[in-house]
């Protein structure tokens, strides 16, 4: 069996007014002008037939003809009980691929959203030979508090088929289709037999009273079930996003189309997620019917009055803009039929802005090297950005490869706080600059790296690791070029289970096997263009997105680019932890950001102090093992030693050799899966492998440490020793001045070594007057010498 995961929309059921004491549907029903999926139903008493039918209760047995039916059975139960149901998990017969079972579960299941309570209950259909569905699983207790919601005094409506009917075999009647015979407008019945959105009759407050949307509903067109779900949403408290559409094959003609919640999705620190939604689909008669609905929000509603938003008549025109079949369009803020542009919202309250200035300058008195600056727009402050001076020298020493963390977006935030990070001599974290992000724009993004790369003396880094936003991205290309950009493995993991949530199990393992065990680019691109072929996703834009940019996440493509080791496919972890992120309050900023770096910087002194003072064990007599001992740090050298011993269990093999280049096989004892191919010149002594360890890395792989043992090559050559990984942080000006850098980084470097050094000196010749008097005698004769 496979599992896929089913629709995750709820169904609303709203409970009636209605006379347990009822039968069953001996009087004949009324449909009296109502939209297509809502029955008004009037018996000669007043009351709704079929109630005592509602009263069933599911039971290990029950039979329906479809898994629909017993959807709706279970959702009327769930109505007359005081809960929600959405489509669960769905399994496939490995035979024919047909649907053999389908689970309907309470709404608050699972922990995805923060509404929802892990509730267990949940029923179970599965098809017998019959073509019959039977519940053979279920568990009606929940974890959480059951309740109707409020009963209006407005006519019953009931959505979904007529009441259940008891039979030997219970089952529910197929929903009729009952087309509307007309609209009720003021009371009065309209001819049309589609709504018409622009008849709406405003409540007293200026707001549209709008009724709300269900499945079945039917427009005129798109533009205008558009305008309704804008109204209806403006009347419930939240705002529109255009989201997917969807063409036809065969002519490329729009079939349907998405409005979502703009707080849907996580691209944007304001959106949390949610799974609030209207689905209109394309009829044969040309006319457009809501075919999916999802009314929970996540997150708090807040009702506005058309005074408050208004929407221009440009607004309501539908936006046909084409991306290969999708799009998303936030809506611009109208006032007073001015636009107000959201990029140039701001997500940082006006409280901060005082304690920030405030902590700035004491440090600043404090530290010669702090940096910060403001971002100014019209005489209001917007991002803000600082880094002490130890984070702009950790920069001139390890700004090769940075993690640009926005992490907080993961959730809902107090507080846009993000972080450049750097990884160093030990591999651990090391801070190179914070910031408060006023909001998520490209020109936000591009003041923010600008001033980081002004504060860090220019110096430019090789990879970056970021978010794979259009904005981020376009940034890293202006003010960063020739900087390899690879996006963050949480995102990534974020939109893989949006857009591939309904995709079967199958589909996983073979998609997660073409990322992570491609080994080359042929035989990626094979692997996936199969993989496309076989489940017929070339219209997939995402999947498209995606492969277009490969070089940006895909392991294959990101082996041959230097990122200090980072591993791909796992998220980095924060550099402050639990101690500051987005929800942590302006109250307890400024103490835990402090408390954290200091933390962290404790970490690193101590490493440094045992990389200095300890030695490490040698586990071999070869002199390549002690020249890296000598020099690497203990994390380093860790690693390496690890390469060392490991390259015993392999052969080299010579396949090839022309002059100075030779050609190495190089694989695992007794594995034939495990090779890869070495390729050495004699020339100067250069080599490379297939495994790219030492590209991604910056430390000799297994493989060519075998194939220089065969060559007895007894020590590592210069150029494959990257000064970033000395224990001794001064060593690297010499090999930095040999190996090509700039004269303005090397500059650069060595300004902040010396302040770096001077400032230890400072702190410990102040520690008494004894040692006042012996620093300043020390200087004044090293001065002698220096000028």
């Amino acid at each position: 069996m496979e599992i896929d995961s089913g629709s995750s929309h709820f169904t609303d059921f709203r409970s009636s007014d209605s006379n347990p004491n009822s039968g069953g549907c001996v009087n004949p029903m009324v449909v009296n002008a109502f939209p297509v999926g809502i029955v008004h139903v009037i018996s000669s008493g007043g009351n709704v037939e079929g109630e005592g039918e509602l009263r069933m209760e599911p039971s290990v047995g029950l039979e329906f003809d479809s898994a629909d039916e017993a959807r709706e059975f279970y959702g009327l139960y769930a109505m007359r009980v005081g809960f929600k149901i959405r489509t669960g998990q769905l399994y496939r017969s490995r035979r024919d691929g047909s649907v053999s079972s389908r689970r309907f579960v309470c709404s608050k299941e699972g922990f995805q959203l923060n509404s929802r309570t892990g509730c267990p209950a949940f029923i179970r259909v599965q098809r017998r030979d019959s073509g019959k569905w039977v519940i053979d699983q279920i568990q009606k207790d929940h974890n959480h508090e059951l309740g109707l919601e409020g009963e209006s005094s407005s006519p019953v409506l009931q959505q979904g088929p007529p009441p259940v009917v008891a039979k030997s075999l219970v089952e529910v009647l197929r929903r009729p289709k009952v087309k509307m015979l007309g609209q009720v407008d003021n009371g009065v019945l309209s001819p049309s037999s589609i709504i018409n959105f622009k008849k709406q009759k405003q409540s007293g407050d200026g707001r549209q009273s709008t009724a709300e949307p269900y499945t079945g509903l039917e427009f005129n067109t798109a533009n205008e079930a558009y305008e309704y779900y804008q109204v209806y949403a403006e009347s419930v408290g939240f705002r529109v996003r255009i989201g997917q559409l969807f063409r036809s094959k065969n002519d490329g003609s729009i079939t349907s189309r998405r409005f979502v919640c703009s707080k849907e999705g996580f691209q944007h620190p304001s959106r949390v997620g949610c799974g609030a939604f209207m689905r209109i689909k394309r009829t044969d008669s040309g006319s457009w019917m809501v075919d999916r609905l999802n009314k929970d929000h996540n997150h708090d509603l807040e009702v506005q009055t058309v005074c408050q938003k208004k929407f221009s008549t440009a607004s309501k025109k539908f936006i046909e803009e084409e991306t290969n079949g999708m799009v998303s369009v936030d809506l611009g803020e109208m006032n007073n039929s001015k636009i107000t542009k959201r990029s140039r919202e701001n997500k940082i309250g006006t409280d901060w802005y005082p304690v920030l200035l405030d902590y700035f300058q004491t440090k600043q008195a404090e530290d010669t090297g702090f940096f910060y600056s403001v971002e100014v727009d019209n005489g209001s402050c917007r991002s803000v950005f600082w880094a002490d001076g130890r984070s702009r020298y950790s920069c001139s020493q390890f700004g090769d490869v940075i993690i640009f963390d926005t992490s907080y977006r993961k959730s809902n935030y107090e507080v846009p706080f993000a972080t450049f990070i750097g990884v160093n001599h030990h591999k651990q974290p090391v801070l190179l600059g914070s910031a408060l992000i006023a909001n998520e724009s490209k020109e936000c993004f591009a003041w923010l790296f600008q001033t980081w790369f002004k504060a860090m003396s220019w110096c430019r880094p090789k990879s970056i690791i970021a978010d794979q936003d259009i904005a981020i991205q376009q940034t890293i290309t202006e003010v960063f070029p020739g900087t390899h950009h690879r996006f963050s493995s949480w995102q990534i993991r974020a939109k893989e289970r949006e857009n591939l949530r309904s995709m079967p199990i199958e589909f996983r393992y073979e998609y997660e096997k073409c990322i992570y065990e491609s080994q080359t680019t042929v035989e990626f691109n094979t692997t996936w263009n199969s993989l496309i072929n076989k489940y017929s996703l070339k219209g997939n834009v995402w999947l498209q997105h995606m492969y277009d940019k490969r070089e940006s996440w895909v392991p294959l493509y990101l082996r041959g680019k230097f990122f200090a080791g980072i591993p791909i496919g796992e998220s980095v972890e924060s550099f402050f932890g639990t101690q500051v992120n987005g929800q942590t309050s302006l109250r307890e900023f400024i103490s835990r950001y402090e408390q954290g770096l200091e933390q962290r910087r404790e970490e690193e002194r101590k490493e440094d102090f045992n990389s200095f003072n300890l030695q490490a064990f040698s586990q071999t007599k070869e002199a390549i093992e002690e020249q890296c001992k000598r020099l690497y740090t203990f994390t380093i050298f860790k690693i390496f030693q690890d390469e060392l011993l490991q390259s015993y269990s392999y052969i080299g093999i010579k396949t090839y050799e022309e002059g100075t280049i030779c050609r190495y096989l190089v694989r695992r004892s007794g594995s034939e899966n495990d090779k890869h191919a070495v390729t050495f010149s004699a020339v100067n002594l250069s080599v490379n492998c297939s495994c790219q360890m030492f590209e991604f890395e910056g430390v000799l792989c297994r493989h060519v440490l075998k194939v220089f043992k065969l060559l007895n090559i007894r020590e590592l050559p210069s150029q494959y020793i990257l000064p970033r990984w000395l224990r001794n942080a001064e060593y690297r000006i010499l090999c930095g001045a040999e190996s090509g850098v700039s004269s303005q980084e090397l500059k650069a470097f060595m300004v902040w070594s010396l302040r770096e050094t001077a400032c230890k000196y400072v702190e410990c010749g102040t520690s008494s007057v004894e040692k006042y008097k012996l620093a300043h005698e020390i200087m004044r004769e090293g001065g002698k010498k220096l000028y």
